[in-house]
């Protein structure tokens, strides 16, 4: 088999520390929103400050910083639009996510040379519309999440621009960017930063003579399971796909790691032996340990049915694997400087997990907190810590319980 292009893996970043853990764990670029212009209005977002601060990490890196300013602009949106891009490309933005026509044809103008790249908030699903954008100006397009693998391989080999593509992360129960329903029931419009996630309420269901029927929990809701798409990178990298998007900008640290540093593994594989490579179990095991809710494959092998919907399945309990980051070692002494982020005690079994994959095994048999008192309980919120380890660990570093 004749060699393959590595496709970009793009990586979500809700605040700096997050955008530094997806590059140091594979992420080749990042997605960022800053303070306006921007879906996800709940989380952190940068400012002009901060997204300097991430180009600046990025570069250092070899990784890009792209800026979503993907909302469906109204006419109160629309004042400060060309200094806001203005200061995106003095940051050294790579580019920007668009989804408004408006939004596209002003950073033409004011921004020229800054790549567009065109927001699964429109919803494209034919190379057609692909091409029609690709002659406005947008070199690149994020396709929509309700495709299959074989319409996307039809799709690429027609397709003029770049196509990005969603591997992980959140679904949204509608065609992305055409659902009202948290408009209609909150007054929070979805396509300007405000969801709430109403898809995702729990919900009586009647029948046609208002008799309710319940189910084993007594509800039902609307949302679909979280994609996850490692079964199908192979055949989504030779179909020639341009970049592996992962969503999850208001994740936790624990979750881009994972993630970011399973995908960056299988990639990195196949693309370096094809022929010989084996999707091993491996993968999907570390992968779970990352999630809080269910998963599926989403519209990636065809029409979803029941088995990718939640209906009366709710099972958001977030994981507590996760117990400290590294923030220095001493080689001398052997002694972390940890971050508490979980509860946990001493004896407690311990995995380290970083960069390329890489983990190792400790206990931990003695703990100490800043005053450099002896404690045998880590209780407090983002306390820090110092515990011996008896091999190597790296700043950003993971430290999860054992399984």
């Amino acid at each position: 088999m004749s060699a393959v292009k590595k496709p970009e893996l793009l990586a979500p970043a809700g605040d700096l520390e997050k955008l530094k853990i997806a590059i140091l764990y594979g992420a080749d670029a990042v997605y960022i929103g800053g303070k306006e212009f921007s879906l996800r209005a709940r989380a952190s977002n940068f400012s002009i400050e901060d997204i300097k601060k991430a180009v600046d990490f990025a570069n250092e890196h070899q990784a890009k910083v792209y800026v979503t300013t993907n909302i469906i602009a109204h006419n109160e949106n629309l004042e400060n639009l060309a200094p806001y891009l203005k200061a995106l490309e003095t940051s050294g933005v790579k580019a920007i996510i668009c989804a408004d026509a408006f939004v596209i044809e002003s950073s033409k103008k004011v921004v020229p040379n800054m790549e567009i790249h065109l927001s699964t908030q429109q919803s494209i699903t034919n190379s057609e519309a692909i091409n029609f954008w690709y002659n406005e100006g947008v070199s690149r397009v994020v396709i929509a999440r309700e495709l299959s693998v074989e319409e996307i391989k039809q799709i690429a080999k027609r397709s003029k621009a770049d196509i990005e593509v969603f591997i992980h992360g959140g679904m949204c129960v509608s065609y992305s960017g055409r659902c009202t329903l948290s408009n209609h029931m909150t007054d929070r419009d979805a396509n300007r930063g405000g969801c709430a996630h109403s898809c995702r309420w729990n919900y009586r269901l009647y029948n046609q003579s208002d008799e309710l029927i319940s189910s084993k929990e007594g509800y039902y809701n609307l949302g679909s399971k979280d994609l996850m798409a490692v079964q199908f990178i192979p055949e989504l990298i030779n179909a020639g796909v341009d970049s592996l998007k992962i969503e999850g900008r208001m994740k936790s640290i624990h979750y881009i790691a994972t993630v970011v540093g399973t995908y960056r593994k299988i990639i990195d594989e196949y693309c370096a032996n094809p022929k010989d490579f084996v999707l091993d179990d491996k993968y999907f095991q570390e992968i779970s340990r990352a999630e809080n809710r269910q998963t599926s494959i989403g519209a990636l092998g065809g029409k979803p049915t029941e088995d990718e919907q939640l209906y009366n399945v709710r099972t958001e309990k977030p994981t507590q694997e996760f117990i400290a980051m590294v923030l220095d070692y001493d080689e001398n002494t052997k002694y972390a400087t940890i971050e508490q982020r979980n509860y946990f005690t001493v004896g407690q079994a311990c995995e380290v997990y970083g960069p390329k994959f890489r983990k190792d095994y400790f206990t931990v048999e003695k703990l100490y907190d800043e005053d450099h008192q002896e404690i045998e309980i880590a209780r407090h919120p983002r306390q820090i810590l110092k515990v011996k380890i008896p091999f190597t660990v790296y700043p950003y570093d993971i430290i999860r319980k054992k399984r």
